[in-house]
């Protein structure tokens, strides 16, 4: 019993001795710092009105100073107003769906492309509208190399090499390695690339068009990258746009993926059978209307 009283009574027998001389402390450095506010004052206009005297016929020092608060005022309006655009603009871009604009050159924004397209295309639907594809996934350095072999189900549709939309394309860029054969070489690599995809037990499905080409999408689950084919210049030289899927009205995710949809569902553009290596014409309905023999450039020379 003594113990037990020892215990409960320890923690009330230091009550009172802290509390009271945590409060003589409160007041004595209250009380200092009181008294020491006239001194600490005093010395401070002392000093302020030492310095004064000193500068105060000094034209060049009293010029300086007002120069360096003038540069001072100037950019700290600029950093205002550049803030203020710059939120402008972030809340337009935000408004339109616009999640991301990257440079088409340079090898950490192609790396970083490159696995952002790799974690949205992962297991998920994706559809692909380019010229030949070959760069695109094709290529073992492509950005979708990696993402037609995991996706679940893949849509793309590629330029027809024997179409004018193609020649048009070969020469609008001034290059000698862009050439009417040099596309239709790139588009059959392409088919045999995704043939092997198929035979894996992937859902591929291909369609060629024959216009020229416009737009370079690839819709990755909630996601649209976008490129836009400039004449004359190589889709790869041309940044990337990415908008994001989400509940504003106004996101430009929305029109890019009907236009790909759009396209898709023309009948004027015939998808291939990777068995037969047909180009198959379809209605509004889905029914097949006419079938015609695909050959590339290539094949055609022998």
């Amino acid at each position: 019993m003594q113990r037990r009283f020892w215990k409960v009574r320890k923690p009330n027998w230091l009550k009172g001795p802290t509390h009271l001389l945590y409060h003589i402390l409160v007041i004595v450095f209250s009380a200092g710092l009181a008294l020491s506010l006239p001194v600490a004052a005093t010395f401070i206009a002392e000093t302020i009105l030492t310095y004064w005297s000193i500068f105060q016929n000094e034209k060049l020092f009293l010029v300086s100073i007002e120069l360096g608060l003038a540069v001072f005022l100037i950019l700290f309006t600029n950093y205002v107003m550049r803030s203020l655009r710059d939120h402008r603009l972030a809340n337009m871009a935000r408004s339109s769906g616009l999640l991301l604009v990257t440079p088409a050159r340079g090898f950490f924004a192609r790396r970083r492309i490159r696995k952002l397209k790799e974690q949205q295309g992962f297991a998920r639907d994706v559809m692909i509208m380019g010229s030949t594809g070959f760069r695109t996934f094709v290529d073992p350095k492509g950005e979708l190399h990696q993402v037609i072999g995991n996706c679940r189900e893949a849509k793309i549709m590629l330029l027809n090499p024997d179409s004018e939309g193609a020649k048009d394309r070969a020469r609008s860029i001034a290059h000698p390695e862009i050439t009417p054969e040099i596309i239709g070489d790139q588009v059959r690599q392409s088919i045999e690339f995704l043939k092997r995809i198929k035979a894996g037990q992937k859902n591929i499905r291909l369609k060629l068009y024959d216009d020229h080409p416009f737009l370079k999408l690839s819709i990755l689950g909630d996601y649209v990258w976008v490129q836009h084919y400039h004449a004359g210049l190589d889709v790869q030289m041309m940044p990337k746009f990415v908008f994001n899927h989400n509940q504003n009205p106004g996101s430009l995710y929305v029109p890019f993926y009907q236009f790909f949809f759009m396209k898709w569902d023309n009948p004027d553009i015939p998808e291939y059978d990777f068995e037969t290596g047909d180009l198959v014409y379809r209605n509004g309905n889905g029914a097949e209307t006419k079938r015609e023999r695909f050959t590339t450039p290539v094949d055609s020379l022998g």
